[in-house]
């Protein structure tokens, strides 16, 4: 298997895990000194415990699904552009999301996210 296709292969693992809800299938693909970012820089987790703990709430809501809609593998960098279903205060909707992982040993080492601006079900 090729370097890129390994790198795309543990991302492609914790979105499945993600739209499954499943904690502890998500949280084998992240290191444990992880990063987890507002892009550019903002740090909003540090560390597996952190990143599981965002998750853990994020994963109740019962509509949570990210659909692929591009991904590019280039080395150590894997760049997906997907449509996140969330069930937001306001009510059910979507937003869209650039999500930028960088692989190390196998697990995403840090992560960046570019939300865009949420949708509300039967809003224009």
């Amino acid at each position: 298997m090729s370097f890129s296709k390994t790198v795309e292969a543990c991302v492609q693992a914790q979105l499945d895990a993600y739209n499954a809800r499943d904690i502890d299938a998500f949280m084998r693909h992240w290191a444990e000194d992880c990063g987890y970012y507002a892009f550019p820089s903002t740090l909003l987790a540090r560390g597996a415990a952190e990143i599981r703990a965002r998750h853990v709430e994020r994963f109740r809501e019962p509509d949570l699904h990210g659909r692929l809609v591009s991904r590019i593998a280039l080395d150590d960098l894997v760049v997906d552009h997907e449509i996140v279903t969330r069930n937001f205060e306001e009510g059910r909707g979507e937003v869209e999301v650039v999500a930028i992982y960088e692989i190390r040993d196998g697990l995403i080492a840090n992560a960046w996210f570019k939300m865009g601006e949420k949708r509300l079900e039967g809003e224009g």
